[in-house]
C-alpha cells in the first residue's frame, strides 16, 4: 500500500461503476495529484449482460470478466472488504482475504459496491437456489444444467429422470429471460448428443410476481418474448410466486406442484446491504441518496453510483415523471461513472460539480441464439425489433459497451468462431470440488485396514528371518 502523502481517493468496489469511475480519475488526474486506491473481494469486474450468454457456452467465461490490476496498473488494487466507514475520522476499515482487519485513512470517498440478489425467506431457498449475480454461477448454472442430462441419460430410475430434467427459473426481467432463453437454447443443442435425452422430455418452468415478463422493453416486445419461449416449448406462469423448494420440491403460489434439481431465482436485485454500516443517508429501499451531481447528500467528499444509488432522473422529471430514479442497468452505470469521475476531479480541485442527466436509448434483450427484443428510443421515436435483427442489436450493444478493447475482441472472436463451429456441450461438473481425486487417491487407509496391512507386513518379516 502506499505510504505517500497524497491524498486518498478511495473507490469501495470493482464492479462495472467503479472500474470506469477509477479508469476516468487516473486519465483526468495530473501525475501525483492523488492515490487512487479500488478494494473488491473479486480482483476482477463482471459484465454481468453477459453472464447469460456465458452460462450457455456462447462466450468464454474468462472473457466476460475484467482484471482490475491489468486495467488500472495506476492504482492500489486491494482485495479484501470494507467493513466500516468513520466519516468523522475520515477512515475505513478494510477485511482482507487472509489476515486482520486494518484501517485505510482516504480524502474522498467513491460509492460502488453495486447490487445483491433480491431474495425472500422461502424455505429451502438458499439450500436449493442458484443466483446468476456473479461468473462463478454462471460457470455453475451450465456445468449443473449439462449434469443433470449426463444423470437423466444413464439413469433408470424414472423419479430421479424427471427430477433432472425439470428446470425452474423465478424472475421475468432481462436475468430470467434472457437466461432461461440461453440455457434452454443450449440444453436443445445438447440433447442431440444424447441417446435417452430428448428436447420434449425436459421441462423448462418461468415464474413471475408480475403480470408480464420482460418489463423494461414495453409491453408489446414483452408480449412478443412470451409467445416466443412459449413457442419453444417454456411453461410461463405469471402473478404467481414460489412458495416453498424444501429439497427440491417446488410449491408454486398457484398450486402448481413439481420435483426439480434445477431453480435458478433472478426475481430483482437489492443495495448491498453493507451500506447500512457505512453511516450514509439511505433511500426507502436502501439505496445511497446522492443529489444530481452523484455527491451523497449532506457532503462534498463523498459520491455514488449504479446500483447502489438513488440518482434523481432528470430526462424523466423534466418530461413531467414526478420523483423519477435512474433504474439500475448498465446503461446508466457506465455514463454515470464517467460523470463521477469527473466530478472527483473538479471536487479535489475546488471547481462546480455538473449535473447526470441521460435520456433513455432504449434496452436490448437476446433470448438465445439468433432470437431477442429490442426497443431503440430515437428522440419521440421508438423503433421496436424482434427475432435476429434484435439480436444482433443486441449483442452489438453490449459487444461495444464491454470494457476494454482486449476484452471487445476476445468477445467478438468468440462470437465469430461460434459461427463455424458448434457449440461445446461438454460438463465440467467436478471444477466445483476439484481435489476430490486426488484426495481419494491420496488420505490416509482406515484404521482398520492400516492395522492389516501393519500385520500382514509383520508376518511377511517373521517368515522371512
Amino acid at each position: 500500500m502506499s505510504t505517500t502523502e497524497r491524498p486518498r481517493i478511495l473507490v469501495v468496489g470493482g464492479g462495472y461503476v467503479g472500474l470506469y469511475a477509477a479508469r476516468r480519475i487516473l486519465k483526468k488526474m495530473r501525475y501525483g495529484e492523488a492515490t487512487v486506491t479500488v478494494v473488491d473481494p473479486r480482483s476482477y469486474m463482471t459484465y454481468q449482460p453477459f453472464l447469460p450468454e456465458a452460462a450457455a457456452g456462447s462466450i468464454s467465461p474468462r472473457h466476460v470478466v475484467v482484471p482490475l490490476r491489468r486495467v488500472l496498473p495506476k492504482a492500489e488494487v486491494l482485495t479484501g472488504r470494507v467493513t466500516t466507514i468513520d466519516q468523522d475520522r475520515k477512515v475505513a476499515t478494510i477485511a482482507p482475504l487472509v489476515g486482520e482487519a486494518y484501517e485505510l485513512p482516504f480524502d474522498y470517498l467513491v460509492i460502488a459496491m453495486g447490487a445483491v440478489s433480491r431474495t425472500f425467506p422461502i424455505p429451502g431457498l438458499a439450500e436449493q437456489g442458484i443466483g446468476m449475480k456473479g461468473i462463478e454461477e454462471a460457470i455453475g448454472l451450465r456445468n449443473h444444467v449439462l449434469e443433470q442430462l449426463d444423470k437423466a441419460d444413464s439413469t433408470t430410475d424414472e423419479e430421479v429422470r424427471r427430477k433432472a430434467l425439470t428446470f425452474v427459473f423465478v424472475g421475468g426481467g432481462f436475468a430470467g429471460a434472457e437466461t432461461i432463453g440461453e440455457v434452454e437454447d443450449m440444453a436443445r443443442d445438447a440433447s442431440k448428443y444424447y441417446g435417452n435425452v430428448s428436447r420434449e422430455d425436459m421441462r423448462f418452468i418461468l415464474v413471475d410476481a408480475a403480470d408480464k415478463i420482460l418489463p423494461e422493453v414495453g409491453p408489446k416486445l414483452g408480449q412478443y418474448g412470451k409467445e416466443h419461449l412459449e413457442s419453444r416449448g417454456v411453461e410461463i406462469y405469471l402473478s404467481t410466486s414460489m412458495d416453498s423448494c424444501v429439497d427440491g420440491h417446488v410449491v408454486l403460489k398457484n398450486g402448481l406442484e413439481v420435483d426439480s434439481d434445477t431453480i435458478v431465482w433472478t426475481a430483482g436485485v437489492k443495495p448491498n446491504p453493507v451500506l447500512s454500516r457505512f453511516g450514509l443517508p439511505l433511500g426507502p429501499r436502501g439505496h445511497v441518496d446522492t443529489q444530481t451531481t452523484l455527491q451523497v447528500q449532506g457532503t462534498d467528499y463523498i459520491w455514488a453510483a449504479g446500483d447502489n444509488a438513488q440518482v434523481p432522473d432528470l430526462a424523466a422529471r423534466k418530461a413531467g415523471v414526478e420523483n423519477a430514479w435512474c433504474p439500475p442497468n448498465a446503461q446508466h452505470a457506465l455514463r454515470q461513472a464517467k460523470l463521477l469521475g469527473d466530478n472527483v476531479i473538479s471536487g479535489m480541485r475546488g471547481f462546480p460539480q455538473k449535473d447526470y442527466s441521460h435520456s433513455n436509448k432504449g434496452a436490448v434483450a437476446g433470448l438465445g441464439l439468433h432470437k431477442g427484443v429490442a426497443m431503440i428510443v430515437m428522440g419521440k421515436t421508438k423503433i421496436k425489433l424482434k427475432g435476429r435483427l434484435a439480436w444482433y442489436m443486441h449483442r452489438g450493444y453490449h459487444g461495444l459497451a464491454m470494457p476494454t478493447w482486449n476484452r471487445k475482441i476476445r468477445v467478438f472472436a468468440d462470437w465469430t468462431l461460434a459461427t463455424f463451429l458448434k457449440r461445446e456441450v461438454v460438463s465440467l461438473g467436478a471444477m466445483e470440488t476439484p481435489r476430490e481425486e486426488f484426495y481419494e487417491a491420496a488420505k490416509p487407509a482406515p484404521a482398520a485396514a492400516a492395522a492389516a496391512h501393519a500385520g500382514a507386513k509383520t508376518e511377511e518379516r517373521a517368515k522371512a528371518s
